[in-house]
C-alpha cells in the first residue's frame, strides 16, 4: 500500500493486486488492533532494534525515517500519538485508520486496486520482469513489480509464503524461515497453574551450556504451555535459530532483580521473623504473587507445613536461589499462527539496498517482510516495511 501510494503520487501508473477481499488484513491485527505503526526514535537508535541485516537498511531508513512516516500519515489526515517506548499509534487507536488513509492515498493519486486477485507466477524474459500471471489464467504486463507479500506469520491474513515461492522461481535464494516475535513453549507443566500471571520488572536470561545468550529486564507473562510478553518476544527473535536447531536452552527468571542474593536473604529473614508462627506456605505473601507461591514452595523442597522459625539456613539459601533463578526449559518456539513476524526471507545480498531492486531480475523489487530483515517489537518492523516500500517506489519514479 505504501509503495503503491508513493509511486502513484510520483506519476507512475500503478495497479495493486490483492488476493484478499480487502487490503491490509495484517495491519488490522497489529498492535492488538491499534497498529503500532513506527517508533519515534533517532535513526541511529533504530539500528539497535534490528535483529537481522541492519546494514542493508541503512540507505532506505535514512531515506524515509520514522519522522517521515509520522508526517506521511498526519498529512494524509490521520493524526498520530507517541506512547511508552516511543511507540507510535493512530490517535483514534484504530488500526483500520492506517488502512483507510493508505487506501485513500492510493486512490487519490490515481492508483488502481484489484481485490480478490491472486497472482500465480512472475513472468520474466531472460533476466527482465515482464508481467504476472493470475490464478485465473489472466496475464498482466508491466515494466516493474513490487513483491510485498509478507512472510509466513498469521497465514489466515493471506501471508502464506507466496513471495518466497515467486523469489525462488526466478532464481533468488531464500534464507531459513522461522517464526519470530513469538511465545516460547516450555517443558515445565507448572506454568499452566499460573496461566495469565504477568510479571513486571523481572530479568529473563537464556543459557546454552555455560554461555548466557540473552538477559534483559522487563515484562513477561505465563501462558498455558509457556511464556510470552515483551521479554519473551525479543528472546524468540534473538534465539530463533538456536532453538530451532535443537540446542538445549535453559531459562532463568530473576523475580527480584532489585535485590542481590544477600539483600534478598535479609528480606526473607525479615519476612520470616514477622511471620514466626506461620507455616512456610503462608509466609511468602509479601514477596511473591499469590499464584506463584505454590510453585516456589514445591520447587524449594521445603515442607509447606514447616514453621518458618524451623527453616534451616540451607533451606533458606535454596529458596533465595530459586527466587533469583527460577528455572524453565525451552521446548520449542510457538508457531506461525501466533508469530508477529517471519525471520529469514529473500537473501538481501541479491537485492540493491538503495532501490530494493533484484540484482538478478531487472524491474523486480522486494519490500517489507518478504526480505531477510527483521526487528524487535515496538513499531520497528512496520517502519522497515514503509522505508523499503518508499525506496522502491522512488526508484521506479526516477525511471519514468
Amino acid at each position: 500500500m505504501m509503495a503503491a501510494a508513493t509511486a502513484a503520487a510520483g506519476g507512475v501508473e500503478v495497479l495493486l493486486l490483492e488476493k484478499n477481499e480487502k487490503l491490509g488484513k495484517k495491519v488490522y491485527i497489529t498492535g492488538k488492533g491499534r497498529c503500532n505503526l513506527t517508533n519515534d526514535c533517532e535513526v541511529s537508535d533504530f539500528f539497535r532494534n534490528i535483529a537481522s541485516n541492519g546494514k542493508f537498511m541503512y540507505s532506505s531508513l535514512y531515506g524515509f525515517t520514522p519522522a517521515d512516516t509520522m508526517q506521511f500519515f498526519e498529512k494524509a489526515g490521520m493524526p498520530v500519538k507517541v506512547e511508552r517506548g516511543n511507540r507510535v499509534f493512530p490517535v483514534s487507536d484504530h488500526s483500520s485508520d492506517v488502512n483507510k488513509y493508505l487506501e485513500k492515498s492510493i486512490s487519490s493519486a490515481g492508483g488502481q486496486i484489484r481485490l480478490n486477485t491472486a497472482v500465480s507466477e512472475i513472468i520474466t524474459v531472460g533476466s527482465v520482469f515482464k508481467g504476472v500471471m493470475l490464478r485465473s489464467g489472466e496475464e498482466i504486463y508491466a515494466d516493474n513489480c513490487f513483491i510485498a507479500t509478507g512472510g509466513l506469520s498469521y497465514p489466515s491474513t493471506g501471508s502464506d509464503g507466496d513471495g518466497f515461492r515467486f523469489a525462488k522461481a526466478v532464481g533468488h535464494k531464500v534464507t531459513r524461515l522461522l517464526p519470530s516475535l513469538v511465545s516460547v513453549k516450555v517443558c515445565e507443566s507448572w506454568v499452566k497453574s499460573v496461566e495469565g500471571l504477568s510479571l513486571k520488572n523481572v530479568v529473563l536470561s537464556a543459557h546454552c551450556g555455560n554461555k548466557c545468550l540473552y538477559s534483559d529486564l522487563g515484562e513477561m507473562l505465563f501462558t498455558h504451555d509457556g511464556i510470552s510478553g515483551p521479554l519473551v518476544l525479543t528472546l524468540s527473535s534473538i534465539l530463533a535459530d538456536t532453538i530451532a536447531s535443537g540446542n538445549k536452552v535453559d531459562l532463568k527468571i530473576d523475580l527480584k532483580p532489585g535485590l542481590d542474593t544477600e539483600q534478598l536473604d535479609a528480606r526473607v529473614l525479615k519476612d520470616f521473623s514477622e511471620n514466626i508462627n506461620k507455616v512456610f506456605s503462608n509466609s511468602l505473601g509479601k514477596l511473591l504473587p499469590s499464584s506463584l507461591i505454590p510453585v516456589i514452595v514445591t520447587a524449594s523442597s521445603i515442607d509447606p507445613s514447616k514453621k518458618v522459625n524451623d527453616i534451616t539456613k540451607e533451606e533458606r539459601v535454596r529458596l533465595v536461589k530459586l527466587i533469583k533463578e527460577l528455572p524453565l526449559t525451552v521446548l520449542r518456539l510457538g508457531g506461525y499462527d501466533e508469530a508477529v513476524i517471519t525471520k529469514g526471507g529473500v537473501d538481501v545480498k541479491q537485492i540493491n539496498p538503495t532501490t530494493m531492486e533484484s540484482k538478478l531480475v531487472k524491474g523486480l523489487y522486494f519490500i517489507g517482510e518478504v526480505l531477510d530483515v527483521d526487528a524487535f517489537t515496538g513499531g520497528f518492523n512496520l517502519q522497515i516495511a514503509w522505508s523499503t516500500a518508499v525506496a522502491a517506489a522512488r526508484a521506479v519514479i526516477e525511471k519514468e
